[in-house]
């Protein structure tokens, strides 16, 4: 049985619900148990998100403090911010933005690849790309894919556009 804890963090406005939405529906898609949480900031322009996303057999809907497999962060202060919740050995894929995130960490300069697409909103589905990309996610990026598919299917430009983000975050991987 797969089990993962992520994190996914971000700003107000930057679709953290929505990829966590998107996975979710991924993992339900595969038979898998799922179990999602959010955390918003203050209710403002630019306040912090936080989605946690339990893949497998949990009791629990919040990740601990060292026990995410996995840090998504669409902002690039973010890392910084939520890194505690990853465990030792666990993986960051990140927007670089301006910020300089951790060496080890995937990353992608989303937001530049969000305006060259001309989808400033796709940051979020640019860095899931990434993330996919490495491989370490419990599904793959043709999974996920499928349920954009099913969710925009009667969108068929937002569908597009979406389908392009994820891709454009796994080019960059290259």
């Amino acid at each position: 049985m797969i089990s993962q804890q992520l994190i996914i963090s971000g700003v107000n406005g930057q679709g953290i619900l929505f990829i966590t939405r998107l996975l979710a529906e991924t993992a339900i898609a595969k038979g898998l148990p799922v179990m999602t949480s959010e955390t918003h900031g203050a209710a403002q322009v630019d306040g912090v998100v936080i989605s946690h996303l339990k893949v497998g057999a949990f009791s629990n809907r919040l990740v601990r403090p060292g026990r995410a497999d996995g840090l998504i962060a669409l902002k690039p202060g973010n890392v910084e911010l939520h890194g505690s919740f990853l465990k030792p050995d666990g993986w960051i894929t990140a927007n670089a933005g301006a910020a300089v995130p951790p060496a080890e960490a995937a990353t992608v300069n989303a937001d530049t690849l969000a305006v060259q697409l001309g989808n400033p909103q796709a940051v979020n589905l640019i860095v899931l790309g990434r993330a996919l990309s490495t491989g370490r996610l419990f599904c793959t990026a043709e999974e996920l894919a499928r349920t954009i598919r099913r969710k925009l299917q009667d969108k068929p430009a937002l569908l597009e556009e979406a389908l392009a983000a994820l891709d454009a975050g796994a080019a960059a991987a290259c």
